[in-house]
């Protein structure tokens, strides 16, 4: 069995109510098919809100060395996204991006007004690259907000319900 954190033990206990009425050991499915496609060491865990529908987002850092952001369905216990977080330096992200970090944040914050509390960059799946930036917002609620790093365009939008772990 794979060592996890006790504090990320304890909320595994009392995830299932996040998910209800998602299936019995969606966390531990979830949490399992991660780190069957992405070995590692689990650093947080996020219970999020995307589209009405309740997600979890385990942050992974790879044996590969590389960190990686996977996110899964709280109901039906599958993987539906991968993402590889990078420095806004890695020329994989810095070749392609037409957007700048500045212009980026503005974009985030008119979509959710508030305080933008943390900041990464990434390559999705698909070789796209994107900001996401996690904002308390104005409404009290904590939301995450990815911005396509080409074209400016808001990605997605979830709402944090409540994260465990380091970040």
């Amino acid at each position: 069995m794979k060592k996890i954190s006790l504090a990320l033990a304890a909320l595994l206990v009392t995830l299932p109510a996040f998910a209800a009425p998602a299936h019995k050991g969606a966390v531990e499915t979830c949490l399992k098919a991660a780190l069957a496609k992405y070995p590692g060491q689990v650093i947080s865990l996020e219970a999020e809100i995307e589209n009405g529908k309740p997600i979890y987002e385990f942050d992974i850092k790879g044996k590969d060395g590389k960190e990686w952001e996977v996110e899964c369905d709280a109901k039906t216990g599958k993987l539906t996204e991968a993402e590889e977080e990078i420095d806004i330096k890695d020329p994989r992200f810095a070749s392609k991006a037409k957007v700048s970090l500045e212009d980026a944040k503005k974009i985030a914050l008119a979509a959710k007004p508030g305080e933008i509390i943390e900041t990464e960059t990434s390559i999705e799946a698909d070789g796209s690259i994107s900001y996401e930036f996690d904002i308390k917002g104005t409404d009290g609620k904590e939301w995450e907000v990815e911005v396509d790093a080409v074209t400016g365009k808001i990605v997605e939008i979830e709402e944090e319900v409540y994260q465990i772990g380091l970040d």
